[in-house]
Formats: structure tokens, sequence, C-alpha cells
């Protein structure tokens, strides 16, 4: 299947709104919400490479800004924001109410991929949004910013850490502990923090399509 042109796309957050990039695939047969980590945004690099990949499995795919234009000019220079994890859930789960409430849209099951901190943004989503997130995956993920929305999670959650990331590992770990869902641990090997290492972020690829395709 070849590369679906983005769409921008403007999601209401109260009186503001955050940017998003929309691709939706004929016959598609979910929708991944992409909730990014620290200091980045829809346009990094990873992200679109696995929207790319789940786009040519059928997936829609909304890669989302946390931050709004001038939050994201101020965090630039002061970091203020990006571990603000109170502000950034809820805009995922904005997100969802948005896709849910569009007619091209609202009939797809929902799932949100979150990497570093976006990984408790999509925890938090799915939390508060139980009868719409039906499947969470988090990338070298910091889950356990998500604090006591944890064992609120109902959706089936895959964890993927890099195996030379031992810290974040044990965050894992710790997090999964909180967690009544269904969650499963995938570590990658020869992996760091960011999936950098030839090969690892197909991994992430493929474990990322296997869950959504299952669980969507």
């Amino acid at each position: 299947m070849t590369a679906i042109a983005a769409r921008p796309v403007e999601i209401p957050v109260g009186p503001t709104a955050v940017n998003g990039d929309l691709r939706v695939p004929p016959g598609a047969r979910g929708l991944v919400i992409f909730a990014h980590g620290s200091g980045s945004s829809r346009f990094s690099t990873r992200n679109r490479e696995v929207a790319e990949f789940l786009g040519k499995r059928g997936l829609a795919t909304l890669l989302l800004d946390l931050l709004t234009p001038q939050e994201e000019a101020v965090d630039v220079q002061t970091r203020q924001y990006r571990f603000d994890i109170a502000r950034l859930g809820p805009r995922v789960s904005a997100a969802v109410d948005w896709a849910g409430a569009r007619s091209d849209l609202g009939d797809l099951s929902v799932g949100c991929f979150g990497a570093s901190t976006g990984a408790a943004a999509a925890l938090i989503a799915a939390a508060e949004r139980p009868d719409a997130v039906c499947a969470v995956v988090s990338r070298g993920g910091r889950p356990d910013l998500a604090g006591e929305a944890l064992p609120r999670v109902k959706a089936p959650t895959l964890l993927v850490v890099g195996g030379d990331d031992e810290p974040v590992i044990e965050l894992n770990r710790a997090a999964m502990r909180k967690m009544q869902a269904h969650v499963e641990l995938e570590i990658v090997p020869g992996a760091t923090h960011l999936f950098e290492e030839p090969g690892t972020l197909e991994q992430v690829e493929e474990l990322a399509a296997r869950w959504f395709t299952r669980y969507l």
C-alpha cells in the first residue's frame, strides 16, 4: 500500500487548539493517535516512520502536537511544559473526543501510541476514555508518570523498551505492577532510549502493528 498524504488538522483544547497531521487510508480498520515525548512534536522522524508503517497496515494515524505553538516557543527555551503531564494527558483525551465526533473517523476503534513522556499522556487518555481507547503502545515511554491513572486503564497495553535503556526498563516494570489491564513488556535487544540503532525501530513498528491489529 502506498503512503497516504497527511491532512493538517486542528484539535480544540479548551480556549485554544493544537495541531495534528491526519492520514486515513482507504478502508481504515482503526485510528492510532500519537502522543509525542518531551521536546518533540508531530514532526518527530521516528514517530512519522512508525505512522507510515501503520498506514501501510491499514490503520489511520493522527500525529498530534501536545503543545500549542505558543507553549512550544516557551518550552524550547525553558522546558517548562514538556513534563507537565496534567496538561498533556487531557489533550490526548481531547483528540479522542474530536475523532469520535467526526463522520469520517467516528466509527473507527481508537488506539494511542506514546513515546517518552507522551506514553504517560496516552495512558491518562486511556484511563479518562475507557470506552473509546481500545489499545495503547508505549515506545521508550515513561508510563510511571501517569501515576494514579495507571490502575484505571482498561485498554490492553504494550510497553516497548530498549534493552540498553536500563533505568527506563525498571520504570516500566514499576508501572506494570500498578496496572490492572492486560499489559506486556517487550524489550528490544541492543536498543537505547531513542531506538536509533539499525533495525531496532523496525522491531517497534512490527510490534506496534501487531498489537493494534489485534485490538483494533
